[in-house]
């Protein structure tokens, strides 16, 4: 059985703020849906300043969607780390910990986008040591011991529920990202499908003398819509794929690597390339992947339409799933 994931960044080029909390609502609603079908997880990520309201506090949807689910997990991938004041971070995901019942994982990199650094007057040239600082507390801190932290005496309190502490993964595309989660021994969540990376990343483990794992994206992880007509659908609503692919390019510099990135500049590009793709729930079923990952919103699209193609997915793809 692939793993089988929700995607929702809630992305809506020219929203009014009566349609994006519509979309909110229809996104949560849509996770209750999937939660009571089986699917296994709901991915959300952080961006902050972005025109199309790409969503900028994963943590506060993650929370909705606890709510309102009983069994799906909610990951974070990826927190910007070090935008984030460590002791109230370790404090959110600790209660968030305790809500869901141990659901919650979050992915902690260090973003790609200088302004979002500026937005929040953070020193882009010291990511690196306050992703340090930022990862190392978050561990001190779910003891619920007391602790020093820039100087002075601490303490955080609740204590999360899981054991040893909440999962939590390094997230990233550089060597520098594998040595940190190495050091640190925790997970290494690279950002594509890298082997090499992940090879280094053992190499470290051992130097180190830390233990751990990775969560890889496989070397083919499309973001998938699923219709019964593609090419209708392609033609309606291809706008607002391309919309968020060309929105993800825009960020990325050639020395980032996604398992998401994008080189189209037309819908007819972006549908040759397979990044994004519809199909009919057929033809989801024959793809065979370790992972299925389903992008009912994408870049603006109708509430209507996800819905269509989450109940394709949930009743036409999933019994067939083995």
């Amino acid at each position: 059985m692939p793993v089988t994931v929700v995607r929702f960044n809630l992305v809506e080029p020219d929203a009014t703020p009566a349609s994006l909390g519509a979309r909110y609502r229809a996104a949560v609603e849509m996770a209750a849906y999937a939660d009571d079908r089986g699917i296994t997880t709901v991915q959300t990520e952080e961006h902050h300043g972005v025109a199309n309201n790409w969503l900028p506090a994963p943590f506060a949807f993650a929370g909705a969607v606890f709510g309102a689910t009983r069994q799906v997990a909610v990951t974070v991938s990826a927190i910007i780390g070090p935008l984030h004041d460590p002791l109230r971070l370790a404090e959110e995901i600790a209660v968030l910990d305790l809500l869901s019942g141990g659901r919650l994982v979050t992915v902690a990199g260090i973003g790609y986008r200088p302004e979002e650094y500026a937005q929040f007057d953070v020193d882009w040239k010291r990511r690196g040591e306050l992703q340090d600082e930022l990862l190392e507390t978050l561990l001190k801190a779910w003891t619920g011991e007391e602790f020093t932290y820039r100087g002075r005496t601490v303490r955080v309190t609740p204590r999360p529920l899981s054991d040893p502490h909440p999962l939590l993964l390094v997230g990233g595309s550089s060597r520098a990202a594998a040595r940190r989660a190495a050091r640190l021994g925790l997970p290494f969540f690279p950002s594509a499908h890298l082997p090499e990376l992940e090879a280094y990343y053992k190499e470290r483990l051992v130097a180190y003398g830390t233990e751990g794992w990775t969560m890889m994206p496989a070397a083919e992880t499309p973001l998938l819509h699923i219709a019964e007509d593609p090419d209708r659908a392609w033609a309606e609503y291809g706008r607002h794929f391309l919309h968020e692919a060309r929105t993800y390019a825009s960020w990325q510099s050639g020395e980032i690597r996604s398992a998401v990135k994008s080189a189209a500049t037309t819908v007819k590009e972006l549908r040759a390339e397979g990044v994004y793709r519809v199909l009919t729930p057929d033809q989801c079923v024959e793809l065979g992947l370790e992972s299925l990952v389903l992008h009912p919103l994408s870049g603006g699209m109708p509430v209507d339409e996800g819905w269509r193609s989450l109940h394709l997915f949930c009743e036409s793809v999933l019994p067939r799933l083995s």
